[in-house]
């Protein structure tokens, strides 16, 4: 820390600072809590941020910074004010550190400037503003804001009043003893693996002890984001680990209890399919309805008017959060159920639960979307795009064929492809070459769906109908036929798609754009692999070689999936993406 005589005196220190370096002006007459600092100044996450006193610049931001210090500095010598002479600047834009902001952001740099709720962050200009400023940071116990604002904002009711009251506590603990997100994260995935294999068992002790394993993972899995917020520590690494992880937890669980339901002598891999298959469609309705309409001009409707009134009413909130079955209320009830009594109840009270909150949040969501007045962007099409998934077959329809009009064409022929395909499976007989029809059909009718941009009211279930397509035909082939272990083969390939299609979600999140398209090309998109494996099924009817094929695709897609996406996660290009509002 340097202290600059004035502002010339400022931009010299800070040119000779090493490039790579974050920097951080702080007015001497700052009065504030620490925290207001921290949140100002070491967030990793913004190239620029501010609170009222301080700034800082990360690397990126450094050229910027510099520049907008000296025209600051050359603006104040002449007496030219810094602002438009039609306004009238905040008293924290006339300190010096709040002036650059305005400059910064008048070049096009962006700002943040985080909310600091009850804690202080001011530059008194006199001895009486400095004492109420003082007595009002005083008034405030910085660490109690500390460790309240660790916890997310918008939490299930299961982790609000069960984990988190005692979960920021660890954060808090982990942080002063020098351990990262990452670490917590880690220890938590390991943790699942472990009560994973308890479960694998098959035994009374094993299940107890993975239910009360699955609990002490999610109670790491909470410390981890609780210790990212409390200390500032967040990166990319973090952000890859923390999004793929819960999947990867939840879905080896899975496979988990039904090792274990076998080896007690009931074999429950489709009900464990179906639960993935189930839980992976429910998030994508949420993701694709979200990527839809969070840029839409106009976006307002009487369904969303009256959610929000509901929101007012206490009680309401936390039933509509448990109603969804979110993460905590989820893994809670895994627990349990699988401590006193068998996988096949859990599995169906997940099939159940999962269910109604598919239909809930399904009927939701098709209402405001129906009353909604809003118009899609460019941007929010290309993502629907995406999330699609449509691989070289489907691309190829979609070059040659006209777009279908009508505002819920493309819904309707994605919805009618994804019963044709699903029909076949279930009804013709096993190992039929009408099944390869059908699938045939199943790819025009995807190339069709998406041959004009997704901006219909519906057009974001169009992804879902997609992933629902794929998955229940694999898994229904799967379970129709007769070769043996090939529903845990199914499993593992679609735990390999999923986990791409969750990896696009992120990418997408995060400002990114979605895998390159070579990736999508070398896995086939959806409707390739869902082509595919109905063709394996009748040229490899009632033979173990069908689980041999659906285990070597499932190796090929996971490989090609998770180099890709690791080479992604760990380069500098890759966002920071945080789920601080999804309930999972």
């Amino acid at each position: 820390m340097q202290t600059a005589a004035d502002a010339g005196d400022a931009a010299t220190l800070l040119a000779a600072v090493p490039a790579g370096r974050r920097v951080a002006l702080v007015d001497p007459r700052f009065v504030g809590h620490v925290h207001a600092l921290r949140l100002g100044l070491t967030d990793p996450r913004f190239a620029a941020a501010t609170v009222p006193g301080a700034l800082t610049a990360q690397p990126e931001a450094r050229g910027a910074l510099l520049r907008a210090l000296r025209r600051t500095t050359a603006a104040v010598g002449a007496g030219a004010p810094v602002v438009a002479p039609d306004t009238d600047p905040a008293p924290d834009d006339r300190t010096v550190p709040g002036r650059i902001a305005v400059a910064l952001e008048a070049e096009g740099t962006a700002v943040k400037r985080p909310e600091l709720g009850s804690l202080t962050a001011t530059v008194p200009t006199d001895a009486g503003a400095r004492a109420t400023a003082e007595s009002a940071r005083d008034g405030v116990d910085d660490e109690a804001v500390r460790l309240r604002s660790a916890v997310k904002a918008h939490d299930g009711f299961f982790t609000t009043f069960a984990i988190s009251p005692y979960s920021r506590y660890i954060a808090r603990w982990c942080a002063r003893r020098g351990l990262t997100p990452n670490q917590v994260t880690t220890a938590s995935l390991i943790t699942a693996l472990i009560a994973a294999g308890a479960a694998a068992t098959g035994t009374r002790g094993g299940y107890v002890a993975a239910g009360i394993l699955l609990l002490v993972s999610f109670v790491l899995d909470c410390t981890d984001g609780q210790l990212a917020r409390y200390s500032l520590q967040y990166s990319t690494m973090g952000a890859w680990l923390d999004a793929t992880f819960d999947r990867a937890k939840e879905y080896a669980y899975y496979a988990g209890l039904a090792i274990g339901a076998v080896r007690g002598g009931d074999d429950v891999w489709v009900l464990a399919l179906g639960a993935m298959v189930l839980q992976a469609c429910r998030h994508v309705v949420d993701f694709s309805f979200n990527e839809a309409n969070h840029d839409a001009v106009a976006n307002t409707s009487p369904t969303a008017a009256l959610s929000d009134k509901l929101d007012s009413v206490g009680w309401t909130v936390w039933a509509r959060r448990m109603i969804v079955l979110p993460i905590g209320e989820r893994w809670a009830m895994i627990a349990v159920l699988t401590a006193l009594t068998t996988p096949r109840i859990v599995f169906y009270a997940l099939l159940i639960g999962c269910a109604l909150a598919a239909c809930y949040t399904t009927a939701g969501r098709l209402l405001r979307s129906l009353t909604r007045r809003a118009s899609r962007t460019d941007r929010a099409a290309q993502a629907l795009a995406d999330l699609a998934d449509s691989g070289p077959l489907a691309q190829g329809v979609a070059a040659v064929a006209p777009g279908l009009r009508g505002a819920f064409t493309a819904p309707a022929v994605a919805l009618l492809g994804t019963l044709v395909m699903i029909g076949a499976a279930l009804f013709l007989p096993y190992g039929s070459w009408l099944t390869v029809v059908a699938a045939a059909v199943y790819v025009l009718l995807s190339g069709l769906a998406v041959a004009r941009p997704l901006k219909g009211a519906l057009d974001w279930l169009v992804p879902p109908f997609f992933r629902a397509g794929e998955y229940v035909t694999i898994l229904v082939l799967a379970a129709r036929s007769d070769a043996p272990h090939a529903v845990p083969a199914a499993f593992g390939l679609v735990s390999a798609v999923a986990y791409h299609h969750y990896d696009t979600v992120y990418r997408i999140r995060g400002g990114t754009g979605a895998p390159p398209q070579w990736l999508v090309r070398t896995i086939g998109g959806h409707e390739g692999r869902t082509a595919l494996v109905a063709v394996l099924a009748a040229v490899l009817t009632h033979a173990a070689g069908f689980t041999t094929a659906l285990t070597a695709l499932a190796v090929a897609v996971a490989l090609v999936v998770l180099v890709e996406s690791i080479r992604f996660w760990v380069s500098s290009s890759a966002p920071a993406v945080h789920d601080e509002g999804e309930l999972a």
